[in-house]
């Protein structure tokens, strides 16, 4: 039986290399005329930055945004919104950056606590829709696909864990998707963000729930990350390469409307607590998941491994993740990536309340979970 389901697609995107020519006509269209300008500590004097605010007639800036922003981030910035009489935001660099800008836009005008419109039932109808302010998102990796999403991720500090808030307003109106604001990426940055869109097409490519136009979006995601990742990594001014992943990643977060799993619902607790980098810690986890979901996925990649260009069906993908993984300097194990001393119980608990297990295409248990940590940790 078909189920039921509400579906939305992308926003207007401006797509390719010179696109960040389009930032302030971008602004205009949305009647911003004075944005504040959100990003991270990292990107604050970077060269792709001045040439924004520059073409922004010199922007105000907040770039108090850690790399698993927390609520503490969101008042500070949605202070800086107000103190400036700011109208809208461009929201600017990797996925931290775009959520805490598209959250600031959303909680400048609220009066409710931001938990209050955590990603559950219908608890994003408490917003008052007429006050959240228009986005322009500038994705400087390709990775989250933050830029073509209509929700974000914040990470409680005092629980330790990351919420998804969500609201249909927080799509940003206008997209720059620039692939030369990527050349300057780190080599483990492009890797860990490019296998982060990766894990986003290959859960959703996974996920039981029906959703053709997604389920078609995850194949072709997957196909332009495996052809195209290696070069960008190993080639860092491959513009053509990082034009596909800039693609691929919005493929990422457009598909997983379908659903997410059980490498993202590991993946959230352990960079909460942790404080690793997302798409790494994805990255890690991916083997586990996908030999722990291999009943129920075998024969959908059986399907679909030829036009990936993998010989021997769901095994040849296992193996070519695998291999992957190794080529792109990925640890083998979350203790490699720095994770001491982890709370099992603690991270078990968060898993298990994460909505990305919905997801999964085999139903998530304490035991699985327990074991699934056991094997990435």
């Amino acid at each position: 039986m078909i189920t039921p389901g509400s579906w939305s697609y992308p926003t207007n995107i401006h797509f390719g290399a010179g696109s960040i020519s389009k930032l302030a006509d971008s602004c205009a269209a949305l009647g911003i005329k004075s944005p504040l300008l959100v990003t991270d500590r990292g990107l604050k004097e970077a060269p792709i930055t001045l040439r924004a605010m520059d073409l922004l007639r010199g922007c105000a800036v907040f770039a108090d945004v850690d790399p698993n922003p927390h609520e503490g981030n969101l008042a500070a910035g949605v202070a800086a919104f107000k103190d400036g009489g700011h109208d809208g935001v461009v929201a600017f660099g990797g996925g931290s950056g775009l959520d805490l800008g598209k959250m600031i836009a959303f909680m400048a005008g609220q009066t409710r606590p931001v938990w209050d419109f955590e990603d559950i039932g219908d608890w994003w109808t408490r917003a008052d829709a007429g006050v959240i302010a228009s986005i322009v998102a500038v994705p400087t990796t390709a990775g989250t696909g933050s830029e073509v999403g209509r929700a974000a991720v914040l990470t409680n500090s005092e629980s330790q864990v990351k919420k998804i808030i969500f609201h249909p307003k927080i799509l940003p109106g206008h997209v720059i998707a620039d692939p030369e604001l990527t050349l300057s990426m780190p080599a483990q940055i492009t890797a860990g963000t490019g296998l982060d869109a990766f894990a986003h097409c290959v859960e959703a490519f996974s996920s039981p729930h029906y959703h053709p136009m997604s389920q078609g979006i995850a194949l072709e995601g997957m196909r332009l990350v495996l052809k195209n990742l290696p070069r960008a990594y190993s080639n860092p001014n491959d513009i053509e390469a990082r034009t596909q992943m800039m693609s691929a990643a919005m493929m990422g977060a457009v598909a997983f409307q379908k659903g997410l799993g059980a490498i993202h619902a590991l993946s959230h607790p352990i960079g909460a607590s942790h404080h690793t980098h997302h798409g790494t810690t994805n990255a890690v986890c991916m083997p586990a998941v996908l030999r722990f979901n291999a009943s129920a996925i075998r024969t959908r990649f059986d399907q679909v491994a030829g036009y990936l260009g993998i010989d021997g069906g769901f095994d040849g993908f296992c193996a070519h993740v695998d291999a992957l993984n190794d080529s792109l300097g990925i640890p083998k194990t979350m203790a490699a990536l720095g994770v001491v001393d982890p709370n099992i119980t603690k991270l078990v608990e968060a898993a298990l309340s994460d909505p990305s297990c919905g997801g999964n295409p085999i139903t998530l248990d304490q035991a699985s979970v327990e074991s699934l940590f056991e094997a990435v940790l």
